[in-house]
């Protein structure tokens, strides 16, 4: 007891401060490499530390002189090695410490504009069977990513994406780059992702798109050629099977979440009706007939036209 009352009497409120800041700062290191190539690396720097301790405890003079030589030299090299991962936490730390949000927040109609498109554009080339990688900037800047492509400066649209991702079109192969409400380039180079991913699971596309969003903040949507489904990335994450609503809201959300909520209260209000729905009313017309003319069922079966094939498919998607 006298041994845990003097522990105890010599830990302040400092010290336990001190423990927990360092434990955060452990573990905010290890899950920035956590997937990533930088493991092995760690795993090898950690098997020399060994290796020296067991020198030092063994007395092998030799091997611990070696390894103090080289010890000057692993620490420029530990630089040039983990020189992604570097790079990666200190555009965290600055993420942090800006304040761009609170100065210059992203408009309303604006993040409304960039979501509607996207996700419209999206859906359109899933449908065709066209493959396509569009990478949003958020605060971290791309210029330099899309100084590798082709400049466009272009006002955004669905048709256009289309037609940047058309397979006849020299530019289709890259991705486009998108800056506020203007498509900034298209064509670019991203670079590969460092994650460990399943090669038979994903293509070329979302590898890209994880290279991209595990150095910045950016948001990309990937199209798969193979499979035509949509998938949204962002810090290395990865959201398949999105439909076109679920892609709106999901990139509303990330651009400005004030704005998602309002999306989600005009969704809310929308499917609700006055009157029956069209599966209502076909259903009795299916009734009226097998009744026959007389009853008040008639009416209702003159009423009801014969439904298009693109109606049936509207109704079905509002249904569901």
């Amino acid at each position: 007891m006298p041994l845990i009352q003097s522990v105890l009497d010599k830990v302040g409120p400092n010290n336990v401060a001190d423990v927990a800041i360092t434990a955060l700062l452990i573990y905010w290191l290890f899950s920035l490499i956590r997937g990533t190539r930088a493991v092995r690396l760690v795993v090898g720097v950690c098997l020399l530390f060994l290796v020296y301790g067991a020198a030092l405890t063994f007395q092998l003079k030799l091997l611990t002189v070696i390894l103090q030589t080289g010890a000057y030299v692993g620490l420029f090299a530990l630089v040039v090695v983990f020189q992604p991962e570097l790079r990666r936490a200190l555009d965290r730390i600055g993420r942090l410490g800006s304040l761009g949000w609170l100065i210059s927040p992203a408009e309303q109609s604006t993040v409304i504009h960039v979501a509607a498109e996207v996700a419209s554009a999206a859906e359109r080339l899933s449908r065709e069977g066209h493959g396509a990688l569009i990478v949003i900037e958020r605060e971290t800047g791309l210029q330099e990513i899309a100084e590798n492509g082709v400049m466009l400066h272009a006002d955004l649209s669905a048709d256009l994406l289309v037609t940047l991702f058309s397979p006849k079109t020299p530019l289709h192969d890259g991705a486009v780059v998108i800056r506020g409400d203007q498509i900034l380039a298209a064509g670019a180079l991203l670079p590969s992702a460092e994650t460990t991913i399943p090669v038979e699971r994903f293509g070329t596309r979302h590898k890209a798109a994880l290279g991209i969003t595990e150095t910045t903040d950016a948001i990309v949507v990937v199209v798969s050629e193979e499979s035509g489904q949509m998938s949204l990335v962002e810090r290395a994450r990865i959201v398949r099977n999105l439909d076109e609503p679920k892609l709106t809201r999901s990139l509303a959300a990330l651009l400005h979440p004030q704005t998602a909520g309002g999306l989600l209260l005009q969704e809310g209000a929308a499917p609700r009706r006055v009157g029956p729905s069209f599966r209502q009313l076909a259903r009795r017309a299916r009734f009226g007939r097998r009744r026959g003319p007389a009853g008040p069922s008639a009416n209702v079966r003159g009423d009801v036209r014969p439904p298009r094939s693109d109606d049936a498919s509207g109704e079905e998607k509002a249904s569901s």
